[in-house]
């Protein structure tokens, strides 16, 4: 951004991303371009609330100024409309960092979501805190003057929003900033007080603070009438929190939340309490229809703290999880001090009692949403579904309801499962919770790992988060039946003795050519086995007591926290062509070179198939390309020992990767 200064004026550049937010703004419409008023006041609001906590502590910045309230000026005459408020205030330094460049104020975020979504609006501004640029709905040159608490000099921002702004001294008598809009010719609508009266009472009657409107009165009869302007106090400045359920409306719970979270849509529930046992709280919690742009930040959390109605901490970690950080709402607290801190909140028996409250009324709040309107659940598992199910890692006192609330991807069919509806569909004999583990669901639906269970008709959960095989460990089982992995070593399945006995003799059978596959691939496997979870592929690899799946360690890497590899178990089908042949050719030519170029073929196609990558895709190539170049003259591999699909999955997979 750059400057120029002259003698009582600075002249500067908004920065790039500010330009083309503000293009947007102009040149797109919202549904509703009233939605500016809701904008400016919340800010306004916040403003207030922060010097009232700083208050507690510095009671000097209340001199010049004790009321802490808003006010709104239409002026008919000059065209504009002035939102004012006693708040906090802004330095020089904040101005031009506040409203000409970035900042912290999620303008980025929000432009990147928009090109993302191929949006040509911008209705969704109010998520991304970047509230104050709606003004230019409907003004053409904004004003700011501003004057921050302890301070005592004023400055005025002004822009018409053509790519740079001004700063210069100004003259303000108390602290606060006041906001004056220059309306288009087609807004002067926003200057009727009827009209200004209806927009505050429908988005802001609960702000905290009262909102003075200027009204014009008139006063006297007859000869004597005169016109006069005078301050009068619009909205309720009530709680909405402390106020009975009986007494709020849906669409009062809804403005009150777009209010408190500048979102623009409305929430997909709500619940509102208060506990009146050893602890005195009121809480009302909101679970949003869209993520935040910062969902995935650990420190986001979306709770405010207030203690007896007085504002004390926004985003307060204290009170929530890491794996609620979705919930929005407020908690107002009867029990702690005014000047409470976060060191005291980490520490306070007052504290953890809340969140203790909090997270039980959200899972509540969850479990009536998934029980009442499943396709709105739907919509907050899409949204919300991986943050949630971290909860299954980090604590395991919410297992058993954190169990019932997630949704999976079935091989049963398209769409989500729960686990209770999983374990209702359970075959009978069927003894585990069977679930495989990838990238995506087209990645682990023909898993060979599922050959088996399949077979018996076993449903299998897909799961393919990044978070899902921490989750599944965390839950360990559900409604006692055990989450097993497909892809584990351990994988038992129900057989008769006399189908063990047999397995066996398979194993005896298969020995010699177990072991020679084991003594090739000695530096990449622990174990050859005859397997029992194959019935159409001929070998796959499984992972070891301790070990890690492929797609986790793959993710691991690419953050940057690889760990050392865990060497795999190789599982072979006795009963495919490609096995039985191998079987035979080393019993008739132990010293066959073909017999180890088949193993590390067979060896890579196992780790194509779990999605590991290949130490020497070339030498794979290679060999792939002279076993067809054999199957194809018809020399000493007959053609009907090599079953076409497992050679063309095996090239298709090598050009993929």
């Amino acid at each position: 951004m750059s400057a120029e200064t002259h003698p009582q004026r600075e002249t500067h550049s908004f920065q790039a991303e500010i330009q083309q937010l503000l293009s947007l703004v102009i040149n797109s419409l919202y549904s509703h371009q009233e939605i500016f008023l809701r904008e400016l006041v919340s800010n306004a609001s916040d403003a207030l609330d922060k010097l009232r906590f700083r208050a507690i502590t510095e009671p000097e910045l209340l001199k010049d100024e004790p009321a802490l309230e808003l006010r709104i000026v239409p002026d008919a005459d000059k065209g504009t409309l002035t939102i004012e408020d006693t708040g906090i205030g802004m330095t020089h330094d904040e101005l031009v960092k506040n409203l000409g460049t970035i900042a912290h104020s999620g303008s980025r975020e929000f432009l990147q979501a928009l090109a993302q979504k191929g949006k040509n609006d911008v209705q969704l501004i109010g998520q991304f805190g970047v509230g104050f640029y709606s003004a230019y709905l409907v003004a053409d040159r904004v004003e700011v003057v501003s004057r921050a608490a302890g301070e005592t000099t004023a400055w005025k921002w002004a822009s018409e929003a053509h790519g740079t702004f001004t700063v210069e001294p100004a003259e303000r008598a108390a602290r606060g900033t006041a906001i004056t809009l220059h309306l288009k010719a087609d807004q002067k609508e926003f200057l009727d007080e009827w009209k200004l009266k209806q927009l505050i009472t429908q988005y802001s009657d609960y702000v905290g603070h009262p909102i003075k409107l200027q009204v014009t009165k008139h006063v006297g009869s007859g000869d004597t009438q005169a016109t006069e302007t005078a301050l009068e106090v619009v909205n309720k400045a009530s709680a909405l929190w402390q106020r009975p359920k009986s007494e709020i409306t849906d669409e009062q719970y809804q403005e009150f939340y777009k209010h408190l979270t500048h979102d623009y849509d409305k929430p997909l529930a709500w619940t509102h309490f208060k506990a009146d046992g050893t602890q005195q709280f009121t809480g009302l919690l909101f679970v949003p229809r869209h993520p935040p742009f910062d969902l995935n930040s650990q420190q986001q959390r979306g709770v405010r703290l207030f203690v007896k109605r007085v504002f004390i901490m926004d985003r307060c970690e204290d009170l929530v999880p890491q794996w609620l950080r979705f919930v929005r709402g407020v908690i107002d607290s009867d029990d702690l001090p005014l000047n409470v801190s976060r060191e005291m909140l980490q520490d306070s028996q007052v504290v953890r009692a809340i969140r203790k409250h909090v997270v039980k009324k959200s899972l509540d709040l969850l479990e009536k949403l998934a029980k009442d309107k499943p396709d709105d659940y739907r919509a907050f598992w899409e949204s919300f579904g991986t943050v949630l199910k971290e909860g299954l890692t980090l604590e395991t006192e919410y297992r058993e309801k954190l169990g019932a609330l997630v949704r999976y991807e079935s091989s049963r069919e398209e769409g989500l499962t729960s686990l209770a509806d999983y374990v209702g569909r359970m075959k009978e004999g069927q003894e585990a919770i069977y679930y495989v583990y990838g990238e995506s669901r087209k990645a682990v639906a023909d898993s060979p790992h599922l050959e088996a269970l399949k077979q018996r008709g076993y449903e299998v959960l897909f799961m393919t988060d990044p978070v899902d095989e921490w989750a599944a460990q965390g839950l360990r089982e559900f409604q006692g039946k055990q989450l097993v992995s497909a892809l584990n070593a351990d994988l038992k399945l129900q057989s008769t003795e006399e189908e063990k006995k047999a397995k066996e003799q398979v194993s005896e059978g298969l020995k010699g050519l177990t072991e020679k596959m084991k003594d090739v691939l000695k530096e990449d496997v622990r174990e050859v086995r005859v397997s029992d979870r194959l019935t159409d592929s001929p070998v796959c690899l499984v992972v070891s007591e301790g070990g890690t799946p492929a797609y986790l360690e793959r993710l691991l890497k690419e953050r940057g926290k690889g760990m050392p590899r865990i060497k795999r178990i190789l599982e072979v089908n006795p009963k495919h062509p490609v096995i039985e042949h191998l079987r035979g050719l080393l019993a008739s030519n132990p010293s066959a070179p073909q017999v180890g170029e088949w193993i590390e073929l067979l060896h890579d196609q196992a780790l194509l198939t779990e999605g590991s990558p290949l130490s020497d895709p070339n030498r794979f190539a290679r060999r792939m390309t002279a076993l067809l170049t054999q199957v194809a003259s018809g020399s000493s591999i007959p053609a009907a020992q090599v079953p076409p699909p497992a050679a063309a999955t095996a090239q298709t997979q090598t050009q993929s990767s």
